[in-house]
């Protein structure tokens, strides 16, 4: 029996990042042999084992088979005979298929090595093509590795996994969790703009595909295009460290514009009603956490009205606190505040303009805050009554803040 540390370990420590965790390789054992070791099994698939003491795992060495599409249509082999060459063999990329020994030598058979120091993700073998989760995944390392590029030959393998309908196959959370993945890696416009270059984007996230090529007013948006505004505003919300909903509500806050009838280009009027519309069918067809998904919706909804707020009455600025719900939800509030400011420095030119937008809504919050309700509620006997009296109490504090800000 040899052990082998494999895939992502080993990548990083070469590139000289922080290394997690660690997968090992077994070759030469047997599920009876490692669980006589007291490795406990948790594979269901393929034999994949807890290490009794570092809780690292374990997994035998295996072949696999294409039996049907989709990226669970594989027959495994796991045995004694089967070799490390072999198991590396069915892995994703080059820079993912290198071994080190328990002496630290590398065994790298498919020339990953050279492949980190020239910074290319290059597919291991034609394998690559049975498994269409790896488009996905090559797509999120381009976003997480900013510096490496495709390989032109795996470009075109990509392509034609598309052609084929492999993609087709996919599962709604599978693709969702490699989206959310590749959404919080370092620069997540790459893994969309991979996929778009593949032609998977346009089979998995068709209402996002579409917005290539539509244009905005140049005043408004020097960049034009509204798919590299988009990538734009992801970026700028990555740099900054934002959360996962705050990420996604980025990606989906336009999508209405690809909707736009292009008569009436570059204007997109409604497009924020037809993003939440839209916004609907993708959630639920890939099955997006309630978080992701409320805060998207807020977000596609009332982000143009984020930029009104200087110019609103008093009692149109409390009701627009009310509609976001931000009295009851100041942490969801604060995202979306956030995704908003996302928006406005996604642009062209716009990178480090300020948004005082968004300290003038928390401040008149707070002040709207501060109002007892429940206090208001003991004086009322009927709900529209307290309804009334906790509104104009909210209103006048608000006015308040105004009124010092005015003067």
């Amino acid at each position: 029996m040899q052990t082998f540390v494999v895939g992502g370990a080993v990548r990083d420590a070469l590139l000289g990042l922080p290394v997690q965790d660690q997968d090992h390789v077994v070759v030469g054992s047997t599920p009876a042999e490692m669980e006589a070791a007291g490795f406990r099994r948790v594979g269901k698939d393929f034999p994949v084992f807890l290490h009794p003491d570092t809780h690292e795992e374990y997994a035998l060495a295996r072949t696999e088979r294409k039996t049907a599409k989709g990226y669970k249509g594989f027959e495994v082999h796991a045995s004694p005979d089967v070799t490390l060459e072999e198991d590396l063999a069915r892995r994703d990329l080059t820079i993912n298929a290198i071994a080190r020994a328990e002496d630290g030598s590398l065994i790298d058979p498919y020339h990953g090595k050279a492949d980190l120091e020239a910074r290319i993700l290059r597919h291991v073998s034609p394998a690559f093509a049975e498994d269409p989760v790896r488009i996905l995944r090559a797509a999120r390392f381009a976003a997480r590795f900013t510096e490496f590029t495709l390989a032109p030959e795996t470009l075109a393998l990509m392509q034609q996994m598309v052609a084929d309908g492999e993609v087709d196959a996919l599962v709604p959370e599978r693709v969702w969790q490699e989206l959310a993945k590749g959404l919080m890696e370092a620069k997540p416009s790459r893994m969309f703009e991979m996929l778009r270059a593949c032609g998977a984007l346009q089979r998995i996230f068709p209402e996002l595909d579409r917005l290539w090529g539509v244009p905005q007013p140049a005043q408004h948006h020097p960049e034009i295009d509204t798919g590299v505004h988009v990538m734009m505003v992801i970026d700028y919300a990555a740099s900054q460290g934002y959360s996962l909903p705050v990420r996604f509500a980025a990606l989906t806050h336009d999508l209405g514009k690809g909707t736009t009838p292009p008569d009436i280009w570059p204007r997109h009027i409604g497009h924020e009603l037809r993003s939440v519309d839209l916004l609907k069918d993708v959630v639920k067809r890939l099955r997006v956490p309630n978080d992701c998904r409320e805060l998207a919706q807020l977000v596609a909804r009332f982000h143009g009205k984020v930029h009104q707020v200087n110019a609103m009455r008093p009692d149109t600025l409390l009701h627009f606190l009310q509609e976001l719900d931000a009295l009851r939800q100041p942490t969801r509030f604060d995202d979306f505040l956030k995704a908003c400011e996302c928006d406005s420095r996604g642009r062209a030119g716009f990178e480090h303009k300020a948004f005082p937008e968004a300290a003038y809504l928390k401040h008149l919050l707070q002040a709207v805050m501060q109002v007892d309700a429940g206090a208001i509620a003991r004086q009322f006997s009927h709900p529209e009554e307290i309804k009334n009296a906790v509104f104009a109490a909210r209103l006048s504090a608000l006015q308040e803040v105004l009124a010092v800000r005015h003067s």
